[in-house]
């Protein structure tokens, strides 16, 4: 694994020998932006793993995505190339399972994670109790002596199409909390399970539904199921329905992650 060809990938330009706030802020922002949250390969009859060299060929080589075990494993080889940092696991509020089923990483006293529409932009510090606004809203960890909590403050949103704008794809809540997590360290192997069961376990919400999402410099763009929905930052949601090609291939889910849904 090259963490030049990583950096690449992402478009990143600039000195990233050194553990500056600045890189890090724009290194994790690109990330994002060019890299789509999508759990396809386990509805394209593919399994995912927790190889870190396959995660890199297939996100790096192949031009792909991928879930937030693949994202954050892969991110936080490349932050340890920079920055110390150790995994934790976190329990989503509203998951399927009753285990911890994310992966998130801790850097010093800065958290990053991965989502969808709840997706970070930048590391959010390990304060409790400030509000840290970013583009898709204000972040804001709350510690109550037990766990640590995630929670977002979001904005009024307005559907287009009237017709969707009852569609349960339509988070409504302006303050929701996203999950929890304490400050053990995990380590990769500690995912293994949880992860096998995400891919099998007919409760779990990534074998209900497709999900493919990526960030723009206004908003993101998602793919879930046959909606597709474009947010922008002021919350104007553009919702359509695709056909069900019921023998979509693997090159065309590839082909969507190439073009990183430009629809």
């Amino acid at each position: 694994m090259d963490l030049k060809e990583y950096l690449n990938r992402i478009g990143f330009i600039g000195q990233y020998d050194k553990a500056e706030l600045d890189n890090l802020f724009t290194i994790h922002k690109l990330h994002v932006m060019n890299i789509p949250f999508e759990n396809l390969s386990i509805h394209s009859g593919e399994k995912n793993t927790m190889d870190l060299n396959i995660i890199y060929d297939k996100i790096v080589k192949s031009n792909q995505g991928g879930w937030c075990c693949k994202n954050n494993l892969l991110f936080s080889w490349v932050l340890k190339e920079i920055h110390h940092v150790r995994l934790q696991s976190v329990q989503l509020e509203q998951e399927f399972l009753p285990m911890d089923s994310h992966l998130i990483i801790l850097i010093i006293n800065l958290y990053v994670s991965f989502g969808v529409s709840h997706q970070i932009w930048h590391p959010s510090e390990l304060i409790s109790g400030k509000d840290q606004p970013q583009p898709p809203g204000v972040f804001r960890l709350i510690n109550n002596s037990m766990k640590w909590v995630l929670e977002k403050t979001g904005r009024m949103q307005f559907v287009q199409d009237k017709a969707l704008a009852s569609s349960s794809l339509i988070d409504k809540r302006l303050t929701k909390t996203l999950y929890s997590f304490t400050l053990t360290p995990r380590y990769a192997d500690r995912f293994r399970e949880t992860s096998d069961c995400l891919q099998t376990s007919p409760d779990s919400l990534c074998m209900l539904k497709s999900i493919c999402s990526l960030q723009t410099p206004t908003g993101f763009r998602a793919l879930i199921g046959w909606t597709h929905s474009q947010v922008t930052f002021k919350d104007l949601v553009d919702t359509k329905e695709i056909p069900d090609f019921r023998y979509i291939t693997d090159s065309v889910v590839t082909g969507l992650l190439a073009s990183k849904l430009r629809f």
